[in-house]
């Protein structure tokens, strides 16, 4: 009987520990950052001033990388903005803003954001105009919005990528937009481990019901 008891106060502390896990997750899956600016810079279409700010995942994004910017508090959305994907070779260990250099006296423009320990990052894209002008300015390709993107249409817009030169190309055929063989190799498997953790769970209680009705069956 003693037994019996040990083993059923380890599993039940298993099936909680799977459950606490899932939260723990979910809690991440936004990458909520906040992030200090002691300058004024250009995010598309906005000038943010200097302060703190929160960067997140669109709840919403699936077909496109979507980034929304909140005040510091998190309680007023300032702007939705559509990214494409950045990659890496080595994953930072803290947030990186990366920046096209602007002319002095001029605010610097938001280039792209890594969350810590990700080989992907999240570059902007600017509306075609700006990108035009971006692009001249920095000697940079820049990523561009065809049209200007609403909620319903950010699935959709057609992206191009505008060089130094003013000319369009193919965001593929430009920017790395997925990730190089050398960083696939080290990208970790991004499948959810929720699954896993409720099959366990399950085993957990299966077994724990079996070995109580052994238990009273010998007892």
């Amino acid at each position: 009987m003693k037994i019996f008891k040990v083993v059923l106060v380890v599993l039940t502390i298993l099936v909680v520990a799977g459950m606490m896990a899932v939260p723990a997750q979910a809690q991440r899956w936004d990458k909520d950052t906040k992030v200090t600016f002691s300058q004024p810079v250009e995010i598309p279409g906005k000038i943010l001033s200097p302060g703190s700010y929160r960067f997140r995942v669109h709840p919403l994004a699936t077909a496109r990388n979507v980034v929304q910017i909140w005040n510091e508090d998190g309680t007023q959305l300032i702007t939705t903005v559509l990214c494409i994907y950045d990659y890496r070779l080595e994953p930072a260990g803290e947030t990186v803003m990366e920046f096209h250099e602007r002319p002095t006296g001029r605010p610097v423009a938001l280039r792209a954001w890594f969350y810590p320990g990700h080989h992907y990052g999240h570059e902007f894209v600017y509306p075609k105009t700006r990108a035009v002008e971006l692009a001249k300015e920095t000697h940079e390709i820049v990523p561009a919005e065809t049209v200007e993107p609403t909620e319903q249409t950010f699935a959709t817009v057609p992206l191009v990528a505008v060089t130094p030169e003013a000319k369009e190309v193919p965001v593929a055929q430009a920017i790395e937009t997925t990730p190089s063989r050398e960083v696939a190799q080290q990208l970790p498997k991004t499948a959810s481990s929720m699954p896993l953790i409720a099959l366990c769970g399950l085993a957990a209680m299966g077994l724990a019901i079996g070995l109580r009705l052994a238990a009273r069956r010998f007892s």
